[in-house]
């Protein structure tokens, strides 16, 4: 679970740490997402910087993966602000999604509710919207096409240039 807090005035180190229990961190600052508990961040150029955390967010809880840190989430969701740079339609489509998806859930928005399975039944009511699709469709290929991740998941590669799966042991799959 990923918790995002914007730096504000008077957040007294007790209130931080008691909204910051359970999940990471993730500061809000300029144009940039940051992970002050896992060392990176994200820059933003054409989205709000709070737009690209609710996207992470939004990621994690479409494709939950504990083992996957959310650096690779990040990563994933980053071609959203690229493509919305380029193009007006994209960037309208995720900023207005986003702004929907907070109202739906409710005060302090979608990034504020505290259990996935809020979140959840909120991505429920929206799943059939194009920025739904949009974002599940490409986190398919943003996620799931970075080497990083692929042996988290205990895939090896592609197998053409190492013979072929018939020659490499095809059948020694452990988690069957």
């Amino acid at each position: 679970m990923v918790t995002v807090y914007r730096r504000e005035q008077g957040l007294s180190r007790r209130e931080l740490l008691k909204r910051g229990g359970v999940g990471a961190l993730l500061v809000i600052t300029g144009s940039a997402v940051i992970s002050p508990e896992h060392a990176w961040g994200l820059e933003t150029s054409a989205l709000k910087p709070e737009t690209m955390a609710t996207l992470i967010q939004m990621a994690r809880d479409i494709y939950p993966h504990d083992q996957v840190p959310d650096r690779f989430y990040a990563i994933a969701v980053k071609t959203h602000d690229e493509q919305a740079g380029k193009d007006t339609a994209h960037k309208d489509l995720i900023e207005s999604g986003i702004a929907d998806l907070d109202k739906r859930a409710g005060e302090g928005g979608y990034r504020r509710l505290g259990w996935e399975e809020e979140r959840v039944e909120v991505l429920k009511q929206i799943e059939e919207t194009p920025f739904f699709q949009a974002i599940r469709g490409g986190l398919v290929v943003g996620l799931y096409n970075q080497k990083e991740l692929w042996p988290i998941f205990g895939y090896e590669g592609e197998s053409y240039s190492k013979g072929g799966y018939i020659t490499r042991g095809f059948d020694d799959i452990e988690w069957l």
